[in-house]
């Protein structure tokens, strides 16, 4: 509706704000398609990528069966193997993935085209998660399937060339965190706390379309799950004063430990992380072997996820106590050696083998209440993230009944953890990312 200088001004006026408001109705249409084709994508993607997960950490039992001393060998090599790959053919796939999505998130614009979010990177991401799955490596795929989500919805937007805002890195992630634990409300959290620097209502909105989509799938692919299992047991307030304290002190400063170990390898201010800096392929091996070594003396009970050991602590079953050493060493091991793979899983199961640690000193109370209580405390404490801490663990058991003392014992975890590590993983992970007085960005991290 070309506007013609003869006519009056107000008509001359009236006819360009109908031109925007078209050219507007349009975008938006566009930014919907967007969203709507991202989000049903990635939640596809994510399933496949649960599923291929199980499969791929069957192999080290395999391998073990055959022979019980095989891991010895098989680990160290594949670990190895994996981190001389992701250095030499995509550096940004390494680590958990939630680093490269916040860091990436700062200059959305400007990311979108640059390998934090490339399809090449979720690709190699995929590969390289599911190796480090197979040779008995513990790690989640929760962490890898943010990035791999995130980079399937900048590509769709750059498809239907939608302008990319931070906001679409957001809805990326959080819908990845809501397919991989079926979470739809803790991947919304998870936005909030860590996603998210200032959280508008455009974003709101996108989000939660976008989490809404990929949990439809999830729930119309493979039913409504509870990912742990159902946890009905309930806490009073005398049992809630005595744990809380105890175990958000604990949880807290195990976990504000981990998390201080793996950014003092990433910041290399230590001079033994400078040291193996210099060899990681062969300190990728010494890790594999540390791994192996745990997991044999445990009979595989720390390779993996360690989802089946959870679910069975949470459902009320008491469990070995050297769990909880035994998983946090190799969950340690394994994030250090910089191979793929998230730490929401490994650090769920470390936790659990804590609150299963707590269950003697407080034998009248629910097991599986106190082991939630232990995930809850040990998870804050190594993510600074209590909001979306809580939230998985309501989602992910249906344990509507301790939702105020898990919050207790989060609060408390999270400051406990400050005091130890006051920098928040995944955004001083995500630092070293961002360029620095005109230097690459250090993408080499654990």
């Amino acid at each position: 509706m070309p506007t013609k200088p003869n006519l009056p001004r107000w008509v001359r006026l009236w006819q360009l704000r109908a031109q925007r408001r078209a050219r507007s109705e349009v975008v938006d249409i566009w930014r919907r398609a967007a969203m709507v084709g991202g989000a049903l994508l990635l939640g596809f993607v994510a399933l496949a990528f649960a599923k291929a997960g199980d499969e791929a950490q069957k192999l080290i039992f395999h391998i073990s069966h055959r022979a019980w001393w095989l891991p010895i060998l098989v680990t160290p090599a594949g670990f190895a193997f994996v981190v001389w790959a992701a250095n030499r053919f995509s550096p940004e796939s390494r680590g958990s993935g939630i680093p490269q999505i916040i860091a990436a998130g700062r200059r959305p614009e400007l990311e979108a085209n640059g390998p934090l979010v490339s399809l090449r990177t979720a690709f190699a991401k995929l590969g390289l998660t599911l190796s480090t799955l197979a040779v008995g490596g513990s790690v989640g795929r929760e962490g890898p399937t943010v990035q791999v989500s995130a980079a399937i919805m900048i590509a769709m937007h750059r498809l239907l060339k939608v302008r990319i805002t931070a906001g679409v890195y957001i809805a990326g992630g959080a819908a990845g965190v809501a397919a991989a634990f079926n979470t739809p409300l803790a991947g919304i959290a998870f936005a909030i706390e860590e996603l998210a620097s200032a959280y508008e209502q455009r974003v709101a909105v996108l989000t939660m379309g976008a989490v809404m989509i990929s949990g439809l799938v999830s729930l119309a692919v493979a039913g409504d799950y509870i990912y742990f299992g159902v946890m009905r047991d309930t806490l009073g307030v005398g049992d809630t004063l005595l744990i809380a304290p105890v175990a958000g002190l604990g949880g807290g400063l195990a976990g504000g430990l981990f998390a201080r170990i793996v950014l003092a390898a990433s910041d290399r201010t230590a001079d033994w992380a400078r040291r193996v800096a210099k060899r990681p392929i062969l300190f990728a091996a010494g890790c594999g072997l540390v791994v192996a070594l745990v997991g044999v003396a445990t009979k595989g009970a720390t390779w993996g996820t360690g989802y089946d050991v959870t679910k069975f602590l949470v459902e009320g079953n008491h469990g070995k106590l050297w769990f909880f050493p035994a998983k946090f060493a190799a969950a340690l091991a394994s994030t250090l050696s910089g191979a793929p793979g998230g730490i929401f899983a490994p650090s769920l199961a470390v936790g659990a083998g804590f609150g299963n640690l707590l269950t003697p000193i407080f034998p009248e109370s629910p097991v599986g209440a106190v082991v939630m209580m232990g995930m809850v405390a040990y998870f804050v404490g190594v993510v600074r993230a209590p909001l979306t801490a809580v939230i998985i663990l309501i989602e992910a058991t249906a344990a509507r009944g301790v939702i105020l003392p898990l919050f207790a014992t989060a609060l408390i975890a999270d400051w406990t953890s400050a005091q130890i590590c006051p920098t928040r993983l995944y955004h001083g992970l995500a630092r070293r990312m961002m360029p620095q007085k005109g230097k690459p960005p250090a993408v080499a991290v654990p």
